[in-house]
């Protein structure tokens, strides 16, 4: 089969796409461990997520839980494979599954890029120690062709159930992929009046100032960075909140940043391209001198950003009441 603008091409396709409405779209996977204690640390640490019931099995038993449980985020990750059998996957899906013989159509009708657009949880129960987890995956859905910014394709949505041990469910997940033709999409250069202005700050989407988080703001346009301390047990805490998360005190005070530390982590963003931001658009997650984390965007090439690396505070202007911070290279010492 191949890419037509036909409509009838464009039926036919639709239509060969559809047949795969109800399918299962992979065998059932079965997580290659049980829910443990040593996988949970390591989410919860890379995420900086301090609630004790993930760890602390008395403060689980203390909110009138049997044990501790998962954070709800790690959901999908129980059931990612190594990188042993990703590599081995690597060419996609086994070739004899549902999925795999729609993204072989799809493929060589030319609609080869790939991108994901939706992600709906519904959560029945926590997931707990020693739970052994399954996801069974059936396509639900197919759009229409549609034309898009990235250029003409189709939805896909398939909907993912996960069950433990005793085939009790314990989450829902609706999962939805754009594939798309690359080929076919407007070049970048191409002028537009619907081109998002690239370098004009103004048109950023400005961040919602509240009582718990004016004093950052009023700080920032002032070009300084502050972060809260708390009054009774001193632990620093950002983003603004109204209590403190270890001792639940609401007495704080400012203290301030120097504005240095180096990349914890980065993305490069390169759609969708929204008014106001240069792209593409490097965003990092910067590791304070002070133990807190900032996340702001990086003033430079997205080549040169990479973990570890030493960065301080820039500034950038939106307008007359708004300055924010951004990060650059750290500029040597002398």
């Amino acid at each position: 089969m191949t890419t037509t603008t036909t409509a009838t091409g464009e039926d036919a396709l639709f239509q060969a796409l559809r047949a795969f409405v109800g399918q299962e779209a992979t065998p059932v996977r079965h997580a290659q461990d049980p829910v443990n204690r040593p996988m949970i640390r390591h989410f919860v640490e890379a995420m900086d997520d301090e609630n004790p019931v993930y760890l602390d099995p008395e403060a689980a038993a203390a909110t009138g839980r049997d044990g501790i449980v998962a954070p709800p985020a790690m959901l999908s990750t129980w059931l990612m494979v190594g990188y042993r059998a990703h590599r081995a996957a690597r060419s996609g899906p086994p070739a004899d599954t549902a999925m795999a013989r729609m993204l072989a159509i799809l493929d060589e009708a030319g609609f080869t890029g790939v991108v994901a657009t939706n992600d709906e949880q519904t959560y029945h129960r926590e997931l707990r120690e020693g739970d052994q987890l399954s996801m069974r995956t059936v396509i639900v859905e197919i759009s229409p062709r549609k034309q898009t910014g990235l250029g003409p394709g189709y939805f896909i949505t398939t909907a993912r159930t996960y069950f433990d041990q005793h085939e009790e469910v314990v989450a829902e997940q609706r999962f939805r992929i754009l594939r798309f033709s690359p080929a076919a999409s407007r070049p970048v250069a191409e002028p537009s009046p619907a081109d998002p202005s690239p370098a004009d700050p103004a048109q950023r989407p400005k961040p919602l100032v509240t009582r718990d988080n004016e004093f950052w703001f009023a700080a920032a346009r002032q070009r300084r960075l502050v972060i809260q301390a708390c009054d009774a047990c001193g632990r620093l805490r950002h983003p603004p909140s109204p209590a403190c998360p270890h001792c639940r005190s609401f007495d704080w005070h400012e203290v301030t940043a120097s504005g240095r530390g180096s990349v914890h982590s980065f993305v490069v963003g390169h759609h969708p391209k929204a008014p106001g931001f240069d792209y593409p658009l490097t965003v990092v997650l910067v590791d304070l001198e002070e133990g807190t984390r900032l996340v702001a965007d990086f003033a430079g090439e997205p080549a040169e950003v990479h973990i570890g690396m030493p960065v301080e505070i820039d500034w950038l202007a939106y307008d007359d009441e708004l300055t924010l911070p951004r990060v650059r290279a750290r500029r040597e010492e002398v």
